[in-house]
């Protein structure tokens, strides 16, 4: 088995539906130009409040992924 080495960067997604969706369009967004993604840790939960309610959840994440030999 090779060693594994991360690089870690940490992104903000966003939805106005929910966390689920905002942790995926981060991902989705950061696997156009980041190769290799391995794993994901939500690092924190916010959100917008618009009249009495939520208006867009913001999601930050630690992601990481492998480096090319």
């Amino acid at each position: 088995m090779k060693d594994h080495i991360y690089k870690i960067v940490h992104l903000t997604g966003t939805s106005e539906k929910s966390t689920e969706e905002a942790v995926n369009n981060a991902i989705k967004r950061a696997s156009r130009t980041l190769h290799h993604l391995r794993w994901f840790e939500v690092t924190e939960v916010r959100g917008d409040i618009e009249n009495g309610g939520v208006k867009h959840w913001q999601v930050t994440l630690k992601v990481g992924f492998t480096l090319e030999e």
